[in-house]
């Protein structure tokens, strides 16, 4: 039998994902790469042959997707299977044209193809995009639930970044977890919330044992998704949020719009600090594509430490780096709050870039001036403080941090 080969085009998450669940164990299809975009250093290793199954006994290897024209040529590939998240429909539809140009189908699986079902309840967090507001809904879902006397396991999307291995099924309870397991500023962010709230999270490659360990210890389930993806859980309730500071996005990018097409209620958020009229039209495209939804609003002020510092100052903003990146955002929390403050100034940080954090500007044009916290391994966390150091010896008089956790 002639096998099917496959190009799953990924950003180590949903991608490993599908092809556990639905390509590893089954002979008709031949994965024969990956490929990796939006999250750097995660091409040029390979999906080890530990997880990739008795069909792979080489692993696979997980190459960059600038070269699909050429993968799909020397590789003889017959499908290209779309498996990352937060892309504008367009932008899908651009991927669809390159692999179909080139010789190759082009596959998107459906949503509930790739969700595994858990014999416990399961409260899905999802979004429209990414810096939606998803964590804290997830956290104010997991507060409920345990106060009612349920006991909680998250379980969150995946975030993959260094020994696959080793990460195959991952539980954090406590801070040395974190220390121990090595993860970066972009895990830690989504991770130390829940855990300082007493949560047990649950992450990794393998999602089948990680539901089966999260199983063991909880009730309830609750996902908690990253960027604008789909559930891997098959859920009793399923929640998603969108974001009226970029209205017209949740029907405009994939999977979000399958999120709210999926949704049992759907979550306007930051409607404290959105125009009314943004609001509205956010309403009426929710209203449009899933009639059966129900709507609600909900606020996400802002707050700051100590206004005093910010006011009438030089002031540095840094911003959740994906959101800023990939998730297309102007603006976040920092920049909000530094401008209904006082600050005299939001200094740009471009001019003082470097390494990684020069490179991130240079690939992203549309961030402008704030500074995304990108952490995605050492030396990006080291370029990440020399660009800090850098503007504050340049005259910055305060910093505002609109990441989840502090970065001091």
């Amino acid at each position: 039998m002639k096998r099917t080969r496959v190009l799953i085009l990924g950003a180590a998450g949903r991608d490993f994902h599908n092809f556990n669940l639905v390509y590893r164990d089954d002979p008709r299809w031949e994965v024969v790469a990956f490929t990796a975009q939006q999250i750097p250093h995660i091409a040029d290793r390979r999906y080890p042959a530990e997880l990739a199954g008795e069909h792979y006994p080489e692993g696979i290897p997980i190459v960059e997707e600038d070269r699909l024209e050429e993968l799909i040529r020397d590789l003889g590939v017959d499908q290209c299977v779309m498996a990352y998240s937060d892309l504008s429909h367009a932008g899908v539809m651009h991927l669809a044209s390159r692999a179909n140009a080139a010789g190759a189908d082009f596959v998107l699986l459906g949503a509930e193809r790739t969700m595994l079902k858990s014999r416990l309840p399961v409260v899905a967090v999802c979004a429209s995009r990414t810096g939606a507001g998803k964590s804290q809904t997830s956290r104010a879902v997991v507060k409920v639930l345990r106060d009612a006397g349920r006991r909680v396991a998250v379980l969150r999307h995946p975030m993959p970044y260094g020994d696959l291995a080793a990460q195959r099924v991952q539980r954090f309870a406590t801070p040395e977890d974190l220390q121990s397991q090595h993860v970066t500023i972009e895990e830690r962010e989504e991770y130390e919330p829940h855990i300082a709230a007493g949560s047990i999270v649950y992450a990794g490659v393998d999602y089948e044992q990680i539901l089966r360990a999260a199983e063991a210890e909880a009730d309830v389930l609750v996902w908690d998704g990253g960027n604008n993806d789909t559930s891997f859980l098959k859920a009793d309730v399923y929640l998603t949020v969108v974001d009226p500071h970029r209205p017209g996005h949740e029907v405009g990018y994939h999977p979000g719009e399958t999120n709210v097409r999926l949704a049992d209620a759907v979550i306007i958020n930051k409607v404290d600090t959105a125009e009314p009229e943004a609001v509205r039209e956010v309403r009426a495209n929710v209203t449009a594509a899933n009639p059966r939804a129900r709507i609600l609003e909900a606020a996400s002020p802002v707050r700051a430490d100590d206004p005093e510092v910010l006011r009438g100052k030089r002031v540095l903003a840094i911003e959740d780096g994906p959101t800023l990146t990939h998730g297309e955002m102007r603006y976040g929390a920092a920049t909000i709050a530094a401008r209904q403050l006082g600050a005299a100034e939001l200094v740009d940080p471009r001019p003082f870039a470097v390494g990684e954090i020069a490179e991130t500007f240079a690939r992203y044009p549309s961030v402008g001036p704030l500074l995304p916290a990108m952490g995605y391994g050492d030396q990006q966390v080291r370029d990440l403080e020399e660009t800090i150091a850098r503007a504050a010896a340049a005259g910055v008089e305060a910093v505002a941090i609109g990441t989840p956790i502090d970065l001091g």
